[in-house]
């Protein structure tokens, strides 16, 4: 299987400095797993990589969507293993680089896109209607003309399936069909990147009060202005949290605080996720508290890129 290397972990832990010291060390380049980073004008919210950060390695997935534009998973896995095959093809390591665990375990272990993360319960039961009021294998019939393949594999009577291969098409444009389990699909090294909780808490606050500094305010603004509040960009951390402020509902105090406490929480599920939900597992480093294990982390990825067994 062809080799991704994966930098994972909670925001504020160091993920973009490290991805870039490796692909310069390992002639490699960047495929963001940010599912925020993609959208135009939302740089500093994101903690997106700045050009002179990048340091003349190649980024991929950043500035791809309009404000008003939806992104999905189904988009980041489609686009980041057409990605990973073309750097591949040019002789060099993909690394994929994100806070956004689902978007990192749909991608490197096959995860079926057909499942829970797509129930919308007005659909579902829109859908349930119509199957009851229709007859079920109307609902089926629907299914053949959008998805012939899925058609084919499911009973008309397993109605739950039928509405659930409907649901992914309606949500994301994309066919149940092209969208089964796969299973890992590639030889993957997950790098994680943690630190002591209270640490972790005190970065993200200093973050956020930066951010607050380069300007965080006027960045949300704007997209509160153009319309934010009802797009998908807009329910991020750091421009949902100052839309009451806009609305005079809240302090600017109160809702920069807010923006911390959202981030801690949103650091600790991804802790959380990272643990428990992603394959293959990370490999645990606190490069916070010990920078002398970088050099631990670059012999590991380079006894791993040696390694031709897998």
């Amino acid at each position: 299987m062809n080799k991704v290397l994966a930098i994972v972990g909670p925001t504020a832990v160091g993920k973009t400095a490290l991805s870039i010291q490796l692909a310069h060390q390992f002639n490699g380049e960047i495929i963001s797993g940010d599912s925020m980073q993609v959208y135009k004008g939302l740089d500093i919210g994101t903690a997106k990589v700045t050009p002179a950060e990048m340091d003349g390695i190649t980024h991929h997935l950043i500035n791809i969507r309009q404000i008003n534009e939806r992104f999905s998973v189904a988009d980041f896995v489609s686009m980041a293993s057409k990605l990973i095959t073309d750097i591949q093809h040019e002789g060099k390591l993909p690394i994929v680089v994100g806070g956004t665990g689902f978007y990192l375990q749909a991608l490197l272990s096959g995860l079926e896109l057909g499942g829970d993360q797509y129930q919308d319960n007005q659909l579902r039961q829109e859908l349930m209607a119509e199957a009851n009021e229709k007859g079920n294998s109307e609902l089926h019939q629907r299914l053949e003309t959008i998805d012939p393949k899925s058609a084919a594999k499911i009973p008309v009577n397993n109605v739950r399936r039928v509405i659930r291969a409907l649901e992914v098409y309606i949500k994301t444009g994309h066919l149940f069909s092209d969208q089964q389990n796969t299973g890992n699909k590639y030889d993957a090294y997950v790098i994680g990147l943690t630190t002591d909780r209270p640490i972790l808490y005190q970065r993200i606050n200093q973050r956020v009060d930066q951010m607050v500094k380069m300007g965080l305010i006027d960045e949300a603004k704007s997209l509160y202005e153009n319309g934010g509040e009802a797009f998908q960009s807009g329910k991020g951390i750091g421009y949902r949290e100052l839309f009451p402020y806009f609305d005079h509902q809240m302090t600017l105090d109160a809702a920069i605080e807010l923006i911390k406490k959202d981030s801690r929480h949103y650091a600790k599920r991804q802790l959380t996720w990272f643990r428990n939900k992603t394959e293959p597992k990370p490999n645990w480093y606190n490069l916070v508290e010990h920078p002398e294990t970088l050099k631990t982390v670059e012999k590991d990825v380079n006894e791993w890129l040696k390694d031709t067994h897998n």
